[in-house]
């Protein structure tokens, strides 16, 4: 990441007073090491989440685990390329949540977490992914990781059972309102089967800038001057009618009952908000998503950029009819939103799988080259 500029003013201490949590998506070893996630904490980041793809870069693309792969390999030489992996990056998942600890402590246990994915290749498989991770939640062993599981049909089982065992859960690839919904009735029921719901915790990774990626294109085929005014606009649309229907489940008679035995909400998390399209601002997807009990997980360079020129103000609340509109534009373009949301999905799973074979492959290059020259 290296040398992260301090905005004028607090920016991440502002968004906190609205309500809103801003987390890293970034890892990598060195830095936690070099005390940068220290500062980025002391100037208010109040998370971090992790992805195969964003491992691939790190273990992969940096000689920051050659050290560490040296010592493992040397205790170990038969160590399979899984274990390798698993090894280096549950180091940086645990050195991370040592530093989140204090806001997990201070927040009593609502913010400071650390996420964790089951492998990406284990999606459509429920009892796989809940035994993966049961074994991780084990292993890893820190109150404050979220185990990251993906909201396929088979996943949002698993995320009940989890959350009925008291196991807390990132559910990531949300791209649409039935995505949400799945994922919020799945932790509301998981929560009235836990005996000890103040325990647990959970977030709903909800996937904005690939929406407008694939809807602006769209649009563009379509070219009347009605689409083409649509561009930019539906990924955060489709995100504020999900953040409506949050406030719906979790302000409902239902949910009170539950909070008055101790539980949390499931906060919203916004993914996917480093802005892809260079004619938008490089801060989109975070000023238009600010409001009460959301997160936002940002790349490096948009954390750099918010924290230089974000805007702080509510704008998730009193849009609902705007973003209403911009939906009801898009089958008149000739969008089929729903549809674009199930391929996203299914993409997604698709790219997190494939980060990781080429980790492992590049992984197992690496082992073969410490093995040569030893």
């Amino acid at each position: 990441m290296g040398g992260t500029k301090m905005a004028p003013g607090n920016t991440l201490q502002e968004l906190r007073k609205l309500g809103q949590s801003i987390w890293l998506d970034f890892i990598r070893r060195t830095l936690v090491t070099s005390g940068e996630l220290q500062q980025l904490v002391d100037a208010g980041l109040r998370g971090m989440t992790s992805n195969p793809t964003i491992f691939e870069k790190a273990i992969a693309g940096s000689s920051d685990y050659d050290e560490a792969l040296r010592k493992a390999l040397a205790a170990d030489p038969v160590i399979d390329t899984v274990t390798l992996y698993e090894r280096l990056a549950i180091e940086d998942i645990q050195m991370a949540a040592g530093v989140l600890r204090p806001v997990y402590d201070s927040t009593s246990g609502a913010d400071g977490f650390v996420s964790f994915e089951v492998a990406p290749d284990l999606a459509y498989n429920t009892q796989v992914t809940l035994s993966e991770a049961r074994r991780l939640w084990k292993v890893i062993a820190r109150p404050n990781l979220m185990i990251k599981v993906p909201a396929t049909r088979e996943g949002i089982v698993a995320v009940e059972t989890l959350i009925a065992e008291g196991i807390n859960v990132n559910v990531t690839l949300m791209f649409s309102l039935a995505h949400y919904e799945a994922v919020a009735q799945a932790y509301i029921r998981g929560i009235e089967k836990n005996k000890n719901p103040q325990g647990v915790a959970s977030v709903a990774s909800f996937f904005v800038s690939r929406v407008d990626t694939m809807v602006d294109k769209e649009l563009e085929r379509n070219g009347s001057p009605d689409a083409l005014a649509l561009r930019g606009k539906a990924a955060i649309a489709n995100s504020r009618i999900v953040y409506h229907r949050f406030q719906e489940l979790f302000e409902s008679p239902r949910f009170k009952k539950l909070q008055e035995r101790g539980a949390q909400v499931q906060r919203p998390l916004w993914a996917s908000t480093g802005t892809k399209n260079p004619v938008y601002s490089d801060v989109l997807y975070v000023d238009e998503l600010i409001g009460p009990h959301t997160v936002n997980t940002l790349p490096p360079a948009t954390l750099e950029a918010f924290r230089d020129h974000g805007a702080v103000k509510l704008t998730l609340t009193g849009r609902l009819e705007e973003a209403r509109q911009v939906l009801a534009g898009l089958p008149k373009a000739g969008i089929d939103l729903a549809a674009i949301t199930e391929t996203l999905q299914s993409q997604g799973v698709t790219l997190f799988a494939d980060s990781y074979k080429q980790l492992l492959t590049a992984l197992d290059a690496k082992r073969k080259k410490i093995a040569d020259a030893r």
